[in-house]
């Protein structure tokens, strides 16, 4: 029997290539894999801040966009409206949100009017009970539902109702007051839903 002669460095070379083939292999397959974790563009725009000209919005009026698939009321609250926040306290759970409602709103709007800038409320516009949207009811005038209505919002799915900064009147089956989602200005006339305003500016 001839002895035979072993080329080890014929044999690494082979092992090596061997390897890379592969781990070329493994990579092709698996880029296309996680690239299918990354959120689709329909997804990316969905979380995507939005931002609205206020412009034409009158005092008294309120428009809605959606953001995040979800109804946000804009309004510009009038002077009389404003006036009307201080005297709802003593029908409202909770006047101050700092109590169950404390996390409903950020820190820089953790106040009576609950925004940035007192006559502009943002506002994501479901009802904190099961998710109905509320009516905008802005006339300061007996109601049906409220013979001492100063404006706000009436929920027709269960009769909770808010007052014009969206806190929750007592004795109604919303428990808190409504959301406020992140949002700053970025100039007097134009809203940027979805960034702080630290993060924007």
């Amino acid at each position: 029997m001839a002895n035979e002669v072993v080329d080890h460095g014929r044999r690494r070379f082979l092992t090596s290539a061997t390897a890379v083939v592969g781990g070329v292999g493994i990579v092709s397959a698996a880029v296309p894999f996680i690239k299918s974790w990354e959120p689709s563009a329909r997804a990316k725009a969905a979380g995507a801040p939005v931002t609205q000209s206020l412009k034409k919005i009158e005092p008294g009026q309120q428009l809605i966009v959606g953001w995040r698939s979800l109804p946000v009321f804009i309004v510009n609250r009038s002077p009389s409206q404003l006036a009307a926040l201080p005297k709802q306290d003593a029908r409202l759970v909770d006047p101050k949100s700092d109590g169950a409602s404390a996390a409903q709103q950020p820190k820089y709007a953790q106040n009576e009017t609950r925004s940035i800038k007192p006559e502009w409320l943002v506002m994501i516009g479901i009802c904190t009970h099961l998710g109905c949207v509320p009516n905008y009811v802005p006339d300061l005038k007996p109601e049906p539902f409220d013979p001492n209505w100063q404006g706000g919002y009436y929920c027709p799915c269960h009769h909770s109702r808010y007052d014009m900064a969206g806190r929750v009147y007592q004795g109604v089956p919303a428990p808190k007051n409504m959301e406020i989602p992140p949002y700053h200005f970025i100039d007097d006339t134009t809203v940027q839903i979805g960034v702080d305003p630290k993060e924007g500016a």
